[in-house]
């Protein structure tokens, strides 16, 4: 058991090793560009997300019980603790699934890990490079546990944005705060003691939580870890620690062969539909196939996904809009249908009670075949004159052209922001993220996240 590596240093020690002095000049073009992609992008999804009614309901029954003003709750304004306002904006920017994934964390690597640097990085008044190479520093550290413990964590049930994105918030929140290794060491304990998340929470409410959580008690272990406060930096390897207890008992150290040398925030795969990213390739198949039949012509569908797959989104008649975004009948029948499917208003659940949606969607049946990446789907159409069409869709490559990319999610940015900041202000707000290196406060950019 154990990771690659000359030394002897608990797992979680070595993997602080990687991170713990990096620089923002040690980050090449690539991997800061990439960074910024993904600040816009969760902000956008924050934004929008500060909506949804179990925003609403977090900040009623947290932030505003709070007198504290240390940080601030995007999309309103509100002051609170910080460690409420990663909760809070945490839950926030998961909240329509729409936010940034990666395969080698089979989770969200964001959506824990930027609120709580950003909620920390305002109570230190901080600058926005401090704020950038911190979350680089978290995304390499949640990245690489969930490659040590996948697939058996995620497989057996745990939400690895919830537990992962722990670890994720709690690197960054030690890189701001200047920790030495030993504190370090604490740090990351105490977020493999924290670590939680099921995956039977899918398309509810709880699975944004679970990102909220991970923030703020990420944020939590740092600042714990920084005053004093002790764990067992072993608790990734430690009988009865993280592995044995919720990943069958090995590391998966194979999974990071090639990874050495790499910043894996290069890999973050961004979101153009609005539901789990395991409906993606199964919504540009169908996507494609919509050109060569209509609706009314289809017979039946069949959608062929990796196995695993079965165990996430495969929810058979969702009743609720957050229901939907997990089910690849529904989603593909959207696809079909011709559903904006970039558009979170999409999702609704007087959609999912529509009587042409639902026919639909009991006409696609979903079956698994092994061998291929969870990332890729095969959609066939049957029509009713016999004809057959077929489309194979695989979205587990990150994007090589970067501006392409950045067009892309300038333009998901402002679809998602205005309508709560307006024009000008969503302007103002992107400006800031595009020139982030050189912004003197992380409070200044927070400002713009505000009515």
């Amino acid at each position: 058991m154990g990771i690659e590596t000359r030394s002897q240093l608990p797992v979680a020690l070595q993997l602080s090793e990687r991170v713990r002095a990096l620089r923002l000049d040690h980050l090449p073009p690539e991997v800061l560009e990439v960074a910024r992609h993904c600040l816009l992008d969760w902000l956008g999804c924050a934004l929008a997300g500060s909506r949804e009614p179990l925003t609403e309901i977090l900040t009623a029954e947290v932030a505003a019980l709070e007198g504290a003003a240390e940080a601030t709750l995007i999309g309103s304004g509100r002051r609170c603790t910080a460690r409420t306002a990663a909760l809070v904006n945490g839950a926030a920017g998961h909240a329509l699934d729409f936010d940034d994934t990666h395969t080698l964390m089979s989770g969200h690597p964001s959506a824990p890990v930027l609120p709580a640097a950003l909620a920390l990085a305002q109570r230190l008044d901080l600058p926005g490079e401090r704020l950038l190479t911190a979350f680089v520093a978290g995304v390499e550290v949640e990245c690489r546990v969930g490659a040590l413990l996948n697939p058996g964590h995620y497989q057996s049930g745990w939400h690895a944005t919830g537990t992962m994105g722990t670890f994720g918030a709690a690197a960054a929140c030690s890189h701001l705060l200047g920790l030495d290794a030993d504190r370090w060491g604490h740090a990351l304990g105490l977020a493999g003691t924290q670590a939680a998340g099921l995956k039977a929470s899918f398309g509810t409410m709880a699975k944004p939580l679970h990102a909220g959580k991970a923030a703020a008690d990420g944020l939590l272990a740092a600042t714990l870890a920084a005053a004093g406060f002790t764990a067992n930096p072993a608790v990734l390897e430690a009988p009865q620690g993280l592995a044995e207890a919720a990943a069958g008992g090995e590391l998966a150290s194979s999974l990071l062969a090639g990874h050495e040398d790499r910043f894996l925030i290069r890999d973050t795969l961004f979101k153009y539909h609005a539901s789990c990213y395991l409906t993606h390739a199964a919504i540009n198949a169908a996507l494609a196939l919509r050109e060569q039949v209509g609706p009314d012509q289809v017979a039946g569908v069949e959608v062929t996904v990796a196995p695993e797959v079965l165990n996430v989104c495969n929810i058979t008649r969702p009743g609720t809009g957050l229901e939907g975004k997990f089910s690849l009948r529904a989603t593909t029948a959207m696809a079909l249908l011709g559903d904006d499917t970039a558009d979170p208003r999409s999702y609704s659940d007087a959609r999912m009670a529509d009587a042409d949606l639902v026919s639909l969607r009991d006409r696609v049946h979903v079956t698994a075949a092994d061998g291929r990446a969870s990332t890729r789907a095969t959609v066939a159409v049957t029509a009713g004159d016999g004809r057959r069409f077929t489309a194979d869709e695989d979205t587990g490559e990150p994007a090589r052209d970067l501006d392409r990319q950045r067009e892309r999610l300038t333009a998901k940015f402002y679809a998602l922001a205005e309508p709560v900041l307006g024009p000008a202000r969503a302007r103002a707000l992107h400006a800031a993220v595009r020139r982030i290196e050189t912004v003197s406060s992380v409070r200044d950019l927070l400002t713009l996240t505000s009515l």
